[in-house]
């Protein structure tokens, strides 16, 4: 069983490492990513629910492990995450139904974590 929480502060980790080794490319990231889950027409939480759909369906785990921590962080609740992978095995089909258990691990982790 992989543990979640131990991947996301590894991945935090790596992330300030190479904006050591990078910092104006991490830095400009940063700046994009803040912009683009900023509360708007959108809200944050609706905004990293879209992001955790598409990291699913371009199956990308640390990306899924990410998502799910910030949308859980943002407010949205388990039924809200659940319904997001949903909506990517639709989207994605086989490959993405395989991504999706893995996002429910993660939100299974995060949520034990949490409570």
């Amino acid at each position: 069983m992989k543990n979640y929480k131990k991947k996301y502060e590894d991945i935090s980790s790596r992330m300030e490492k190479l904006g050591t080794k990078i910092p104006e490319t991490m830095e400009g990231f940063g700046a994009l990513h803040k912009a683009s889950v900023a509360n708007g027409a959108l809200p944050s939480k609706t905004k990293e629910l879209i992001a955790l759909g598409i990291a699913i369906t371009v199956q990308c785990e640390g990306c899924i492990t990410y998502h799910v921590h910030d949308a859980l962080k943002g407010g949205a609740t388990s039924e809200e995450i659940m319904e997001t992978i949903g909506v990517a095995i639709c989207m994605g089909g086989g490959p993405a139904l395989v991504y999706g258990c893995e996002a429910m691990e993660v939100l299974d982790q995060f949520n034990t974590v949490e409570n």
